[in-house]
């Protein structure tokens, strides 16, 4: 792999597992190219990784020390800033590896048009991948700002990959809406069905394939507790409401890898940062 791809890494929890021996590789991604309303959230993967120095290794739910299944964490990867499509590709590339030598892949974002390379890459790992995707958007608008691979598309690009499921979704343009009711697809779990219904769960799991990709925009969160995020929305998800499906899904289907973007740190205080490593700490619990 190209040493310009990357610069000096910092690990993820202060965890020092060798890459031959880490069942999880952690991938940061520090790019924001095409953010449309607040930009910095290529800051998140420092921040996030910053703060998981202070977790605890023990975790009370698993009743593990999560550590000790092997987590490597990844040099950040240089951005590509010529367009989004190269460093889609760049990102794809990178996936690649980490999934062809058998590791459950963990992206930290950066901005969410990067899931669409992993998911290429799952997908070509798994025939039978399908995407769960937690946002307050949908992201499936066509083209955007002039390229279609801005973040508001991600979700109508990996949905000509793959079926994708959307959980949390609060705030949709009128193009969105009409291509949903021209497609019939995705599968979209709006947030005022997850308060007035309680099938909801159930209907994720009916439309999952056995292999699943999880992607996670952090703004599908309260702002009440996740205020660091680029395009806030109000009336999100909770932090127990998040795990409660994660934990799920995680036990019923096959994870084989996550992410976990658009922390935007300088939108709020120090503590959006570390709830999104403690996220990222208890997947990874989670699914091994």
């Amino acid at each position: 792999m190209d040493s310009n791809y990357f610069t000096h890494p910092e690990n993820f929890g202060e965890i020092n597992s060798q890459y031959k021996m880490a069942k999880v590789v952690i991938l940061p991604i520090p790019y924001d190219s095409t953010t449309s309303y607040k930009s910095g959230t290529r800051e998140g993967p420092s921040s996030i990784i910053s703060a998981s120095k202070n977790l605890e290794d023990f975790d009370l739910e698993l009743e593990k020390d999560i550590c000790e299944i092997g987590i490597y964490t990844f040099p950040k990867v240089t951005p590509v800033l010529s367009n989004p499509l190269s460093m889609i590709k760049r990102v794809y590339k990178i996936s690649q590896r980490i999934i062809q030598d058998g590791k459950i892949i963990v992206v930290l974002g950066g901005e969410h048009s990067l899931s669409l390379g992993v998911a290429k890459a799952l997908k070509e790992e798994w025939d039978n991948l399908s995407v769960l995707q937690f946002d307050a958007h949908c992201d499936l608008r066509n083209s955007y700002l002039g390229t279609k691979y801005n973040h508001a598309c991600v979700g109508r690009r990996i949905l000509e990959l793959c079926e994708v499921i959307q959980v949390g979704v609060r705030s949709i343009s009128r193009e969105e809406f009409l291509f949903i009711k021209e497609n019939k697809r995705p599968l979209i779990i709006y947030m005022h069905e997850m308060i007035e219904k309680d099938d909801w769960i159930e209907r994720i799991f009916s439309n999952l394939e056995d292999i699943v990709y999880i992607t996670i925009d952090l703004d599908v969160l309260d702002p009440g507790i996740m205020p660091s995020v680029g395009t806030p929305e109000p009336g999100g998800v909770s932090w127990h409401g998040l795990l409660r499906v994660l934990k799920k899904v995680s036990e019923r289907k096959r994870v084989v890898g996550f992410d976990v973007m658009e922390l935007c740190p300088r939108e709020g205080n120090s503590s959006s940062s570390y709830l999104a490593a403690k996220l990222v700490y208890k997947l990874i619990g989670y699914i091994t």
